[in-house]
């Protein structure tokens, strides 16, 4: 992909403008993890001063997508296979519980609230929009821990969401069909409001084992291109 092309055809002059392009270009794969944004390339670019790139630099370093290194520059944050591996292995655990608490919240007052994201999960995955996708299916776990009334799960998930972003990033693109994330979210929500959280706890880790395993995040992209579009990884929900 042309990456100067895809800019310039979303040309944004204001700080938010330019934080929804770098933004896109990150969670879309456009930008690797790792690379370097050289701020006088994208000024160039987008044809925009510094100053409006600066502030949405600083935007996504506030999202935990960009690091700033001294002397050196803004780069798009790595997460490593291990780091999301010890995630997974501890959602296992506690996200059930999450959702056995927030269970009789989502049954009733913020019923409607999982039912939107659902179907914003599934407009995203229909329409390919993988930024979207990611942010929907991040928001559909959050309930569970903004619901479940527990302060420490909630931090818990605080800590952990933008490391799962940037995992997300790259293992939604593995997807052969981005559909499948979708429906895999709707099974999860269908237990937890039916309240069988055994089955809840045995569907995540259904859903979880290329994370659990720690397999290689550049390995996934690899591996999805070699097995063609009948191969169809599982992301971690």
């Amino acid at each position: 992909m042309d990456r100067k092309f895809t800019w310039q055809e979303q040309r944004m002059t204001t700080p938010d403008g330019v934080y929804r392009v770098l933004r896109t270009a990150i969670l879309n794969g456009t930008v690797p993890p790792g690379e370097q944004l050289r701020e006088t390339h994208i000024a160039a670019d987008l044809g925009i001063s510094r100053s409006p790139l600066r502030e949405a630099l600083t935007k996504l370093e506030e999202e935990g997508l960009v690091v700033k290194i001294p002397f050196r520059g803004s780069f798009v944050v790595e997460v490593s296979a291990r780091d999301v591996a010890e995630i997974a292995s501890i959602r296992v655990l506690v996200e059930p519980y999450a959702a056995e608490l927030s269970a009789p919240t989502l049954r009733g007052p913020e019923r409607l609230r999982l039912k939107q994201t659902i179907e914003e999960l599934y407009r995203a995955t229909d329409t390919n929009d993988i930024p979207a996708s990611i942010d929907a299916h991040l928001r559909f776990h959050r309930l569970f821990y903004e619901f479940s009334g527990n302060t420490a799960l909630r931090n818990m998930w605080t800590g952990w969401e933008n490391k799962l972003r940037l995992y997300l990033a790259v293992d939604h693109r593995t997807y052969s069909d981005l559909h499948d994330i979708a429906v895999e979210h709707e099974k999860l929500a269908e237990l937890a409001l039916a309240g069988d959280f055994d089955a809840f706890r045995q569907e995540m880790v259904s859903q979880f084992q290329n994370a659990l395993h720690e397999e290689p995040l550049q390995q996934k992209i690899t591996g999805a291109e070699v097995n063609g579009p009948s191969a169809t990884p599982r992301a971690v929900p």
